[in-house]
């Protein structure tokens, strides 16, 4: 199972947690992982390398997380990338429930 913690502070998304495997199928035809690591990656990327933001980026297999500098937590293109990336993890975990969760945790810095 894949877990996604969605982690905000007051009306802002601080950085996100992604770890496991959502064990779908197989390693390379897994369609429920790769989706949730494409809508995560887009995230990262547009987040370091588009918008030059500064995160601590933590990544190994099957983990991923970003935590944002809190400088740039209220930048709106960059709240623009996670509240797109949580909208559609949302999706994805109501369509294949059984093989991703996720949760928000409120005021974490």
């Amino acid at each position: 199972m894949t877990r996604v913690i969605i982690y905000q502070f007051g009306n802002y998304i601080s950085g996100f947690e992604i770890s496991g495997h959502s064990g779908y199928s197989d390693e390379g035809s897994d369609i429920v992982c790769s989706a949730v690591s494409t809508a995560s990656q887009m995230a990262v990327t547009g987040i370091k390398e588009i918008l030059k933001k500064n995160a601590f980026i933590e990544i190994s297999s099957g983990y991923l997380k970003l935590k944002l500098d809190k400088n740039d937590m209220g930048d709106e293109k960059v709240q623009f990338m996670l509240e797109t990336m949580k909208k559609t993890i949302k999706e994805i975990s109501k369509e294949y429930s059984k093989f991703v969760k996720m949760e928000v945790k409120k005021d974490v810095y």
